[in-house]
């Protein structure tokens, strides 16, 4: 029988806890790669390359509707904490328990880039890259695995907003339509001549991020919520001043989607790339680019499972 995209899935786990799967990925992939060196040399007739492998690396992706985890990976990236990954073939009624196919394999790997997606009328979404560290290993059926218990809610993105100003962000961006965080791991091969075997070692060498939004440029809206924003101009003065200012990111409710919840990320930003668009029939926007200064800080798990719409209202 073929094998289907839903079971071969990817699981991982940090320290001595048990494997478990990505809640509600919606696609997953590996690489496998061979760093060549051309080997033909003068006593070898022809003009043909001959590919010598002189390393070896892999990598993984996975797409995810699942995002109230976002503060634990969030930490991992940050704090580049080496997790250990697998992947294989799933079955059962769970679709979560690995059968030990030949092809399992699993290794060590940084989360070297994460990105969390909250655009508005969408579900939000995550996207993890994964660089692996060291050589791969045949899968161990023997290891306890953890079934993940998996809520059919979804997070919408118009719940979770960009909110800026000093000292206290407070300001929420006007007439918002799309919303990033991207956090990404800077690796170098620490490998030497002491290393045994073709394989790619790597190690961290620097954490970055940034964000990006869009907004209409004038919404024509009726606004009734007291919270003040954030609009193009103020873009524009920021833009202007170069230096960096505070943002927040959080949920949101109440009138408008204004009223700031509970916190996600916070930190400070530079506004590096600001695009306003005016297309012939279609509704002027912009968008703002912003790279992270300093590091960010992480505020607990705001998306918890008790406070998200069922999927029955998207």
């Amino acid at each position: 029988m073929i094998l289907k995209g839903q079971n071969f899935r990817l699981l991982s786990r940090t320290g001595t806890n048990d494997f478990k799967v990505f809640a509600k990925s919606t696609s997953c992939t590996v690489n496998l790669t061979g760093n060549t060196d051309d080997a033909s040399h003068k006593d070898v007739l022809g003009m043909a390359a001959m590919p010598t492998i002189v390393s070896k690396a892999w990598s993984l992706t996975v797409d995810s509707l699942e995002v109230t985890d976002y503060d634990t990976l969030l930490s991992m990236v940050r704090d580049c904490v080496k997790i250990t990954v697998e992947w294989d073939e799933t079955g059962t009624t769970d679709n979560q328990t690995p059968q030990a196919e030949a092809f399992s394999r699993r290794g060590e790997a940084y989360i070297n880039d994460m990105t969390l997606v909250f655009n508005d009328r969408e579900i939000s979404t995550k996207n993890l890259q994964m660089t692996g560290t060291g050589a791969l290993q045949f899968s161990d059926p023997s290891e306890d695995y953890e079934v993940v218990t998996v809520s059919n809610t979804f997070i919408k993105g118009e719940s979770v907003r960009l909110f800026l100003g000093a000292p206290t962000p407070n300001m929420v961006v006007a007439a918002a339509k799309q919303l990033s965080f991207h956090v990404s791991v800077s690796l170098e091969s620490s490998t030497t001549k002491d290393t045994t075997g073709d394989w790619d070692v790597q190690e961290p060498t620097a954490v970055n991020f940034d964000i990006s939004t869009s907004a209409l440029v004038k919404s024509g809206e009726t606004i009734t919520s007291t919270v003040q924003a954030v609009k193009l101009n103020d873009f524009e003065d920021i833009f202007n001043s170069a230096v960096p200012v505070p943002f927040q990111i959080a949920r949101v409710s109440g009138a408008n989607n204004r009223t700031k919840g509970d916190l996600m990320v916070s930190g400070n930003v530079i506004l590096t790339q600001l695009t306003i668009n005016g297309p012939n029939r279609a509704n002027a926007d912009y968008s703002a680019q912003m790279q992270g200064y300093g590091t960010f800080t992480i505020h607990g798990s705001a998306l918890s499972n008790s406070d998200m719409p069922d999927s029955g209202n998207l």
